[in-house]
C-alpha cells in the first residue's frame, strides 16, 4: 500500500487507517486479530484507537496482540487519543493537564508499549487550550509521545491549536487533525480542509463510508447484526438514513455498477483522493468487510465520475485540481 506524508512533518504512513471504534465489543478477539492480520498483510500500519473505546477495553486488545506478536510494534502507527470518556453513560469530557496525562498512562500501560506514535486530544474541552497543548508538550518532551494531533475540532479551533504551538520554539507542532468526512458528511470542506492545508496538518477523515450507509447495504432494509439494527449505534445511523442521502447513495450505486465496483470501494476512492486527505480511517467490523476496501490500491475514480459525485453531495469540490492544459 502506497504511504502518504502527515502534513508537514517526516511521519508517514498507509493511505488506508484502520479504525478500531468497535474492538472488543461489536468486533471479538478473534475478529480483530483476522482484521489485523489482514489490514498489515495488504501493508497497511496506522492504527487508531482512543482510550475511550470500550472504555479502555479496545487499547487492551490491541496491546494483547501486539503481545502475541501478530504484528511488530516497530511495524505499526499507533494513534490513540485522550481527554472523553463516557461514564454511566453519560460524556464526560476532561482536557486539563492532568487528566490528559493520566488518560496516557492509562493508553500506555493497556497497549503495552512506552510510546505512541500520534496521540490526539478527543475533542475541544473547557480547560484552556493552551493548557490541554502542554500536556502534549510535556508527553513529547517525555518521549512518551512522538507526535500529536487534535481530533473533532472545528476549522477555528483547529487553526488556533497550530498557531499555538507554532508561536515559540519547542512547542511541538500540531500533526494531523481527524473530523468526520464522507459524501454524506461535506462539512470540512467549509473550514478544516482549507486550515490543515495552510498549516501544513494532515487529515484523517472518520466515517468514510458515511456510518456505513455509503456501502449500500440500507437501501431496501435494515439488515440484522448492521449498526442501525443496534441498541447501541443506531442513533449514530438514522442521521444518514433520510431522502437526501438515498440520492447520494443511489448515485454511488450507479457509479459502482459502471466501473465494475462495488458502492463502499466508489465511496471510499472518492474520500481517499479527496485533495488535502492523507488517510481515511475504515471501521470495518470483519475481515470480510475491509477485504473489499483493501482492493482499492490501484484503482482511482475517473475525473468525470468523481466530478458527478462533487454535485450530487453538496456540490462542486472548489479545491479539486482541474485538469492541465494540453499544449
Amino acid at each position: 500500500m502506497e504511504t502518504r506524508q502527515v502534513g508537514s512533518t517526516g511521519l508517514r504512513v498507509s493511505r488506508l487507517g484502520l479504525g478500531t471504534l468497535t474492538w472488543g465489543r461489536d468486533t471479538t478477539a478473534e475478529q480483530a486479530r483476522s482484521l489485523l492480520e489482514t489490514y498489515c498483510e495488504a501493508g497497511g500500519n496506522l492504527l487508531d484507537t482512543a482510550a475511550a473505546y470500550g472504555s479502555g477495553e479496545t487499547e487492551r486488545l490491541i496491546g494483547k496482540l501486539i503481545g502475541e506478536q501478530v504484528v511488530r510494534r516497530e511495524d505499526l502507527v499507533i494513534a490513540t487519543k485522550a481527554g472523553f470518556a463516557i461514564r454511566s453513560g453519560q460524556r464526560v469530557v476532561d482536557t486539563s493537564r492532568g487528566a490528559l496525562l493520566r488518560d496516557l498512562e492509562g493508553s500506555l500501560r493497556r497497549l503495552g508499549t512506552d510510546y505512541v506514535d500520534l496521540w490526539q486530544l478527543h475533542t475541544w474541552g473547557d480547560a484552556p487550550l493552551e493548557e490541554s497543548l502542554s500536556a502534549l508538550d510535556q508527553a513529547v518532551l517525555q518521549g512518551k509521545v512522538r507526535y500529536v494531533g487534535v481530533s473533532n475540532f472545528v476549522g477555528w479551533q483547529t487553526a488556533q491549536a497550530a498557531t499555538w504551538q507554532r508561536a515559540l520554539p519547542g512547542r511541538t507542532p500540531i500533526a494531523s487533525a481527524q473530523v468526520e468526512y464522507s459524501l454524506l458528511a461535506r462539512r470540512a470542506e467549509v473550514e478544516v480542509l482549507p486550515a490543515v492545508r495552510a498549516l501544513g496538518i494532515g487529515f484523517f477523515p472518520w466515517s468514510p463510508l458515511g456510518r456505513g450507509v455509503l456501502t449500500g447495504q440500507y437501501r431496501s432494509s435494515t439488515p440484522r447484526g448492521s449498526r442501525a439494527a443496534s441498541d447501541h449505534f443506531s442513533w449514530f445511523v438514522e442521521p444518514y438514513l433520510e431522502q437526501r442521502s438515498r440520492a447520494v447513495v443511489e448515485a454511488v450505486a450507479r457509479a459502482a455498477d459502471g466501473l465494475g465496483l462495488t458502492p463502499l470501494q466508489v465511496a471510499l476512492l472518492w474520500v481517499r483522493d479527496a485533495p488535502g486527505v492523507t488517510a481515511p480511517l475504515l471501521g470495518a467490523r470483519t475481515s470480510g468487510q475491509l477485504t473489499p476496501a483493501l482492493r482499492i490500491e490501484d484503482h482511482q475514480l475517473p475525473r468525470q465520475i468523481a466530478a458527478a459525485l462533487d454535485d450530487v453531495s453538496g456540490g462542486p469540490m472548489s479545491s479539486r485540481a482541474e485538469p492541465a492544459a494540453v499544449s
